[in-house]
């Protein structure tokens, strides 16, 4: 599945609002929500054959999460401004009488001791209704949406899906499915992980974890060092860590064959700034694959940049300046333990693999991918 944008909303803006066409299709309207721990964002889209076309958009940060590791609850002021992006988002779903929806919350939902109380006030603010899926779900939807780009010469493939409050990795074994056929094998992990192995084009999952880092929660936790390379060295030091769980940490593979598909706002960003992008262009990034040094350029100039150079650079925004250092800190620490020195960029997710999952199982879509 490729799915085709009218409009992208990358890296660069925190909010995007994006009009839809005027069209007379009378295919079905399927909407896919995904309240993380920063971001709030949603994508309306038409199944058209074995792809979808997006006609509405909607992105903010609201930083959801903000102050949850301190306190294990959701504040007041981010509690406000998520009610508010939700409203909007609520008056799209009216706009174009979306019926097939899932709106669904992460990490911050996940871990946050008012969480209950919250999607309370949203049903009752807004009349919406929250569904809290677990990390496993959110692992697979955002492998699911990442098969198109798996090359045909890929036989182990790590999926990194870096988040405001988690991050989740994916490592598959697909070195037993005939070429042609591992996009789509990947695409049959949308109904789960276990697949009956005895059949010899099934994608094999060795493992898979979810490490409660994100973007948000790695920054918060060295939020009180003060020089800047310290921190980010301290960042990455750290997520390298929280890895040892994960068996194939310590593998020996060659580099021959494996490929790292990365999906996030951290990911597109450093690509959208490799490539000089001074207006995010999603059809540039998306697919594009990156060298470990080109990476580590591009981070190089962040820390040159310092904090108030990064809020000044359109590529990355007052807002995001500080959650870029902490998600190119784990993209560092992940390229240092894989054997792999390139990394395919993403730019999709979520949102992506719930909007393919549900078109899926209401048959709307032809088989296989492109």
């Amino acid at each position: 599945m490729t799915p085709k944008r009218l409009s992208g909303a990358g890296a660069f803006p925190d909010a995007v609002d994006t009009p839809a066409p005027k069209t007379s299709d009378p295919a079905p309207l399927y909407a896919a929500l995904d309240l993380g721990t920063n971001s709030c964002r949603m994508l309306i889209a038409q199944p058209v054959g074995n792809q979808f076309t997006v006609v509405d958009s909607f992105s903010k940060s609201v930083q959801l999460g903000s102050g949850l590791e301190a306190t294990g609850r959701l504040s007041r002021a981010s509690i406000k401004r998520t009610v508010q992006a939700l409203r909007i988002c609520k008056k799209k779903l009216q706009k174009h009488n979306v019926r097939n929806m899932r709106l669904v919350a992460t990490e911050a939902c996940r871990r946050a001791k008012n969480a209950a109380e919250f999607h309370r006030l949203v049903k009752r603010e807004t009349g919406l209704t929250l569904e809290i899926i677990e990390p496993e779900e959110e692992a697979r939807l955002a492998v699911i949406s990442c098969a198109s780009l798996v090359s045909r010469r890929t036989e182990q493939l790590l999926v990194v899906d870096i988040g405001g409050g988690s991050t989740e990795l994916v490592w598959i074994d697909i070195s037993k499915v005939p070429k042609k056929d591992r996009a789509n094998s990947i695409m049959r992990l949308r109904t789960g992980f276990k697949q009956e192995h005895d059949l010899i084009e099934n994608a094999r999952v060795v493992d898979w974890i979810s490490v409660p880092l994100g973007v948000a929660t790695l920054r918060d936790i060295f939020d009180d060092v003060d020089d800047d390379a310290a921190r980010f060295a301290l960042m990455s030091c750290h997520f390298e860590e929280n890895l040892e769980g994960f068996s194939p940490f310590e593998s020996e593979q060659a580099k021959e064959g494996f490929q790292i598909v990365g999906t996030s706002g951290t990911v597109t960003t450093v690509a959208a700034s490799h490539l000089g992008l001074r207006r995010y262009d999603r059809n540039k990034v998306d697919g594009l694959r990156m060298t470990s040094g080109e990476i580590d350029a591009v981070v190089r100039d962040y820390l040159l940049l310092g904090p108030e150079g990064r809020r000044r650079d359109p590529r990355i925004g007052r807002d995001r300046q500080a959650l870029i250092m902490s998600g190119a800190a784990i993209l560092q620490a992940l390229l240092r333990v894989w054997p792999t020195d390139r990394l395919s960029v993403a730019d999709r997710g979520l949102r992506e693999g719930l909007l393919y999952a549900q078109m899926s199982a209401d048959g709307v879509l032809k088989d296989g991918i492109d």
